[in-house]
């Protein structure tokens, strides 16, 4: 029997994240769903990896040392090479001046914390559509909270 191997790209997410739970829980599940998952646990370090590995989708929280995610954003969507990358913001900031903020920024989605990973794991596939049918910016701005 004759096996071909296919030389597609597994998919890469930065996780920017400084939960422990939640980063076990995270890339656990989206590797098992067949992606790669790059990690920092700050932002800072996130910066570095998104400019060097240029990840298909950034998923990073708003509360973090070092760097916040807002100030995340602001960095990615400042250079060329990572302002089209498409940035999933999770948090459990729930105002609505919150989640416009990071919109203004250049956040492609927003979903509050908890979240379901099977949500996450839509918004995710969503983003990464979304990307591939378009060469520039996003446009598509959700709220998702946890029902």
């Amino acid at each position: 029997m004759v096996r071909f191997l296919t030389a597609e790209k597994m998919e890469t997410i930065l996780l920017i994240e400084d939960t422990n739970a939640l980063i076990e829980n995270l890339t656990e599940y989206l590797e098992m769903e067949g992606y790669e998952i790059l990690l920092a646990k700050d932002g800072k370090v996130g910066i570095d990896i998104a400019r060097k590995a240029l990840p298909d989708l950034i998923i990073c929280d708003i509360q973090m040392p070092e760097m916040d995610g807002y100030e995340v954003l602001r960095e990615l969507k400042s250079t060329a090479k990572t302002s089209v990358i498409p940035v999933i913001i999770t948090s459990s900031l729930a105002e609505e001046e919150d989640k416009e903020k990071a919109f203004e920024l250049g956040a492609d989605e927003y979903i509050l914390k908890p979240f379901e990973l099977e949500t996450l794991l839509e918004v995710i596939k969503i983003c990464m559509v979304n990307d591939s049918k378009k060469a520039g910016k996003s446009s598509h701005n959700n709220y998702i909270k946890k029902e």
